[in-house]
């Protein structure tokens, strides 16, 4: 198998592409705070996606330096609808910090 191929794979086997890695970009007060304070930003990403696949879909998607990459899995939370019960879908979100010289631009 090529080195390259052996990279991209997730812990599950799974191959991901950069634009299947990074779902969307969170824009909240929160990350709006974030990117300009500490030059990171939020991004919901595919729930098999690892650090590193999240670092190199960024980097190649945005053209950027990527420092570090925080992750959480968020549960989903309860919701009623009259009378049945549910939950909305959990799912992964990262907070992506950049180099101090780059910058992402979403508007």
């Amino acid at each position: 198998m090529p080195a390259e191929a052996a990279t991209r794979e997730t812990q599950k086997g799974v191959k991901l592409e950069p634009y299947q890695v990074v779902v969307r970009p969170l824009v909240t007060e929160k990350g709006t705070h974030l990117s300009e304070r500490d030059n990171s930003y939020t991004f919901e990403v595919n729930a098999a996606a690892t650090k590193t696949d999240i670092r190199r879909a960024v980097e190649e998607l945005w053209n950027v330096r990527v420092l570090k990459v925080r992750t959480q899995n968020r549960k989903g939370k309860p919701r009623r609808h009259k009378f049945s019960h549910g939950y909305t879908n959990a799912w992964k979100k990262a907070i992506v910090q950049l180099h101090e010289e780059d910058r992402i631009a979403f508007f």
